[in-house]
């Protein structure tokens, strides 16, 4: 091994994210025994273990899992270096890795991908669609895209998207065999498809508004869903009535597949934050991507 560790380090970090020697060789673009040896070189000068292997899998030990939480920032500011160069040249490059709710991702990514890539071609952007309250550092994640009543209290946040709003919707046929609630109250009784978030053993709760004074409604009802896309389908189906993000059920309002109800209780709210750890310097493509999705604020 070289007198110096830093590549070293900069192996063992890779290993640790991706949990594989294979994966992690193939994006240095090395052998995995010759990464193995170089891990192994680091553990003898460090005199610990970082990382249990087996067969199947590679996993830090605690004496890695530490190491690799003191070396983070470090490496995240060696990154941000390289990143800065890039600003110079005026050419963001590398792989924005972006961890986003799936609504969100449908509202937000979905629309304004393509004009993104297009600015930026030398930019590969991954995205992780993912409704989980995911950790951003341990995920190897440059930023993730939630709601802000969602969000971790040690990060930077700023508000994307505008104003959010949801709708109450049911095809109309669905209205016909069954009178239009006209309060959150007179929902009992209804067929409400149900979402269940991944991880959470808890069926999400309806959100409502009225005069200032915001409040949940336990609904109930025979089918649950733990996607969006999923209750939009069973809507469409004439299953029971569905509380989506209006920008979701838009296109059905307006073509008349879907009616909305309880209007009256579903005022905007804050919507859609991206968030990120807080650092010195912002990486180049995190900073495009950022002012990106914050164009027309």
């Amino acid at each position: 091994m070289a007198a110096h560790p830093l590549p070293a380090v900069l192996a063992f970090a890779r290993v640790a994210h991706f949990g594989s020697f294979t994966r992690a060789a193939a994006e240095l673009e090395v052998s995995p025994s010759a990464l193995s040896q170089t891990v192994r070189a680091l553990e003898s000068k460090l005199g610990v273990r970082l990382l249990n292997r087996t067969t199947r899998q590679v996993g830090l030990t605690e004496h890695g899992a530490r190491f690799l939480e003191q070396i983070g920032p470090g490496l995240a500011q060696i990154e941000a270096a390289f990143d800065d160069l890039d600003a110079v040249r005026h050419r963001p490059t590398g792989r924005l890795r972006i961890n986003v709710g799936r609504t969100a991702a449908k509202i937000l990514i979905e629309p304004r991908l393509p004009a993104f890539l297009a600015r930026y071609p030398e930019l590969e952007v991954e995205l992780f669609a993912d409704d989980t309250l995911a950790d951003l550092v341990a995920g190897g994640f440059d930023a993730g895209i939630r709601l802000g009543e969602c969000l971790a209290r040690d990060m930077i946040a700023l508000p994307v998207g505008g104003l959010q709003r949801q709708v109450i919707v049911a095809t109309p046929e669905y209205f016909e065999r069954h009178s239009a609630p006209r309060t959150p109250q007179e929902l009992v009784g209804h067929d409400c498809i149900r979402l269940r978030l991944p991880g959470s053993r808890r069926l999400y709760p309806w959100e409502f508004s009225r005069d200032g004074r915001d409040f949940e409604v336990d609904v109930q009802g025979r089918l649950i869903c733990n996607d969006g896309m999923m209750i939009l389908s069973a809507a469409r189906a004439g299953l029971g009535l569905a509380q989506l993000f209006e920008p979701i059920a838009r296109e059905d309002l307006r073509a008349g597949r879907l009616v909305e109800a309880l209007a009256d209780y579903q005022p905007p709210f804050p919507g859609f934050y991206i968030y990120y750890p807080a650092r010195k310097q912002l990486p180049t493509k995190l900073r495009v991507f950022v002012d990106f999705m914050r164009e027309g604020m």
